[in-house]
């Protein structure tokens, strides 16, 4: 119990010394696709971000594309926090089903979880006191450990034991975040 009231005492501390700005993904949101997360300041030039991205498309052309991601970044900005060029490490996981693009013409779709490290590379423009846009670009090495079924009957049809695995480095984030300060 110590441990989680401590956790929140300087969880709450953090919010309520540092500027924090509440951000949404403009560009993910045109596809319905919400990227949503908040920034908050921990050092001179130094910010912590989490954001969520999560895909609710059960059926696209009746295949699954329900995607759901979860990313804490550390960043590193080179001039001003909250205005100008930053890098940002991460480290995250996901959850999906869905056919990959190789599996496209068949009858299978992927279910599992996987975890992602990466860099971002952003560019942040302050447009007034309270609202800022962040322009970024990440990617980086992402695990995925899944199960081939049938759309069709609902099967498991591939042989793995287990769960089937691969890892691609590719990029997998990017948008225009709109972001409003709360404090």
């Amino acid at each position: 119990m110590k441990k989680y009231l401590t956790f929140a005492f300087l969880f709450i501390s953090i919010f309520s010394q540092s500027q924090t700005y509440l951000k949404g993904n403009a560009i993910t949101a045109l596809v319905l696709v919400p990227n949503v997360g908040f920034e908050t300041s921990i050092g001179k030039k130094s910010t912590f971000q989490f954001d969520i991205l999560a895909s609710f498309w059960s059926s696209v052309n009746g295949k699954p594309k329900e995607i759901y991601t979860f990313t804490p970044e550390y960043r590193y900005h080179f001039h001003e926090k909250y205005n100008g060029f930053y890098v940002g490490a991460h480290i995250g996981g996901s959850i999906f089903n869905l056919q990959k693009p190789e599996k496209k013409n068949t009858d299978f779709h992927e279910v599992g979880f996987g975890y992602f490290i990466g860099a971002t590379i952003g560019y942040e423009k302050k447009i007034n006191d309270r609202f800022m846009l962040d322009f970024f670009l990440g990617g980086g090495n992402q695990q995925a450990f899944y199960k081939d079924y049938s759309l069709t009957t609902g099967e498991r049809v591939d042989k793995a034991k287990d769960y089937n695995i691969s890892g691609e480095w590719l990029p997998y984030r990017g948008g225009v975040m709109v972001s409003y300060r709360i404090n």
